[in-house]
């Protein structure tokens, strides 16, 4: 395909923009992957270039929140682990599909918890009293959540960030800053699982890649900033923008 100045026009502040929100709540790709379609390129290599552009972007928060002392490491890296293995799995998965089902795939796998999340209102404060588990569990529950999202990343990919924060905090009772510098991790390594594949697969377009990298280094950084500063009421409220933007890409996409 052609690579025009419109596409750059087109990408990099979207991506900018993508970074910000992602790396405070996750949900990026909901930006980032339709603007990379609305520049015109295929399913595919929008997925593949998109994942180079996010990865580095993602660096960049995950140390912001590391440097910050907002992970639990132990979490963080066997959710890691188990979502570097899932997001290989997801992407070789979706080279093997139609373009048509990736779209299809894209569009309808988006869940709806704004519900819980307004019912809720103490889910994930700062007051949040992290689990205690047994060794076995402590090891085995971050990987399962980091493969079974991080596959979900690798196959489709907008909201995993989001989905990614509410579990580490439903299910282990991390506060959401928290499980948003443990997202990081996780998310980090589901996208350098899901680059591999891709670019073995020639389905990357580098001469977009790097540009909007840049754009999501640096959204990633700002974001990663004000959500520190914020605290969880910040990150609360973004995930609900996430997931509000989650149910009008489903609407919007069920009358066409």
């Amino acid at each position: 395909m052609t690579v025009t100045y419109t596409t750059y026009f087109i990408v990099c502040p979207l991506v900018f923009l993508a970074g910000f929100v992602d790396s405070i709540a996750g949900g990026g790709g909901l930006i980032a992957l339709p603007a990379y379609l609305f520049a015109g390129i295929p399913p595919h290599f929008a997925m593949g270039t998109n994942k180079v552009a996010s990865c580095l972007g993602t660096a960049v928060s995950a140390g912001k929140y590391i440097h910050s002392k907002k992970v639990r490491m132990k979490i963080a890296l066997f959710a890691g682990a188990g979502a570097l293995a899932g997001g290989m799995l997801g992407s070789a998965v979706a080279l093997y599909i139609s373009e048509t089902a990736l779209r299809t795939i894209m569009l309808v796998a988006l869940p709806c918890v704004a519900v819980f999340l307004a019912t809720r209102r103490n889910f994930g404060n700062e007051e949040s009293v992290e689990r205690e588990l047994s060794p076995a569990a402590a090891v085995l529950i971050p990987a399962a959540i980091g493969l079974g999202l991080g596959a979900y990343d690798g196959l489709v990919g907008p909201g995993t960030g989001t989905f990614m924060i509410l579990c580490f905090t439903g299910i282990l009772g991390l506060d959401l800053l928290t499980s948003s510098g443990c997202a990081k991790v996780g998310n980090l390594a589901s996208n350098l699982g899901s680059v591999a594949v891709f670019l073995f697969g020639g389905k990357v377009l580098l001469i977009v890649a790097l540009p909007a990298a840049l754009c999501s280094m640096a959204g990633n950084y700002l974001g990663a900033r004000t959500a520190i500063k914020g605290g969880t009421k910040y990150v609360r409220a973004v995930i609900f923008a996430v997931l509000g933007m989650l149910f009008l890409k489903m609407a919007l996409e069920l009358i066409k």
